[in-house]
């Protein structure tokens, strides 16, 4: 019999593909399913024991800097921010033009959001994107992880809680899951329990690696954001369109944001080389198998495909009704 897709429920005939731990270059296998109606990529052999594959060093842990935000660089993006989102800062006007704007503002921004708004970041790790929030000017701020080791003060009243999204009950304005979604078991519980956070008329941004673009095509168990067994479901947009609008929510958006990091990643899996291989400590492009030509022609790779829709990344932007 043939397994049942966890997405769609789709039972025909699927593809196997077998990856192996490639990160901390530990090589255990784990088998994959491509879903033949949805083409969701999830994983059919979770290990007994996650812990392994989440040690103590691992990224999205590392505490972000935190305390007064009193410095000048702090203070110009502050300028910055309001310019972007309010106006009427002729400081940040100039700042933006100098410096360009970041990918949080353009996000708030789209979405119309002031520094009112209540967000919650689902899966934050230390807190890193809050911790840029909260300088840029927000205060209504809060993130939930269950992995961290304790509660984490960011200052200013913001807080990261040791706390499962089942376990959140308050609503808000926006809430955010930034690569956190991949590594969640119950798709369907988490989409239902989004569904009950989100104010109506608020705002649901997702950030996923997406198994409809030219990395998955090209570079297959090699593609390094396929990072068994860590990634349980690697979507398509139709598969997480699919989830969404079973919970009730629109997609008003989907923006590819992928990176050269799919290109020089992946090649060094090819390679049989660990993101964080021990000898060369290659976990960045600075210490990369590539020579800065070569890291630079991926970027601008990464760029073109981003504008065709076929980046290995996207950023989805849906709506809960009401409001």
């Amino acid at each position: 019999m043939s397994p049942v897709c966890g997405i769609c429920g789709h039972a025909g005939e699927h593809r196997a593909h077998v990856a192996r731990e490639m990160m901390f270059g530990l090589r255990d296998p784990f088998t994959y399913l491509e879903c033949a109606g949805c083409g969701c990529v999830q994983l059919v052999d979770p290990p007994r024991d996650p812990a392994r594959y989440y040690p103590d060093d691992y990224y999205a842990y590392a505490e972000p800097a935190a305390g007064p935000l009193d410095g000048l660089k702090d203070r110009l993006k502050r300028h910055r921010a309001r310019a972007r989102l309010t106006g009427g800062d002729p400081l940040g006007a100039l700042v933006l033009r100098l410096a360009g704007t970041a990918p949080q503002l353009e996000w708030l921004a789209w979405m119309e959001l002031g520094f009112e708004a209540s967000i919650l970041d689902v899966g934050c790790g230390a807190g890193e994107l809050l911790h840029k929030l909260r300088r840029d000017g927000f205060r209504d701020l809060r993130g939930i992880d269950p992995f961290v080791a304790g509660d984490l003060d960011l200052g200013d009243g913001v807080r990261v809680h040791r706390r499962a999204l089942a376990d959140h009950d308050d609503r808000h304005d926006l809430v955010m899951l930034h690569h956190s979604l991949e590594h969640m078991p119950d798709q369907r519980g988490v989409f239902a329990h989004l569904r009950r956070v989100v104010r109506p008329g608020g705002w649901l941004l997702i950030r996923v690696p997406v198994a409809d673009g030219l990395a998955w095509r090209e570079y297959g168990v090699d593609w390094v954001q396929l990072d068994a067994p860590r990634h349980l479901y690697l979507h398509t947009v139709g598969s997480l369109d699919r989830l969404a609008e079973g919970a009730g929510f629109a997609r008003r958006r989907v923006l590819h944001d992928s990176t050269g990091f799919q290109f020089w990643g992946s090649e060094q899996y090819r390679r049989d080389v660990p993101l964080r291989d021990p000898d060369t400590g290659r976990s960045r492009p600075d210490g990369s198998l590539f020579d800065r030509g070569r890291l630079a022609g991926f970027e601008r790779r990464a760029a073109e495909l981003n504008a065709a829709g076929d980046g290995d990344q996207a950023a989805f932007f849906f709506q809960a009704p009401g409001g």
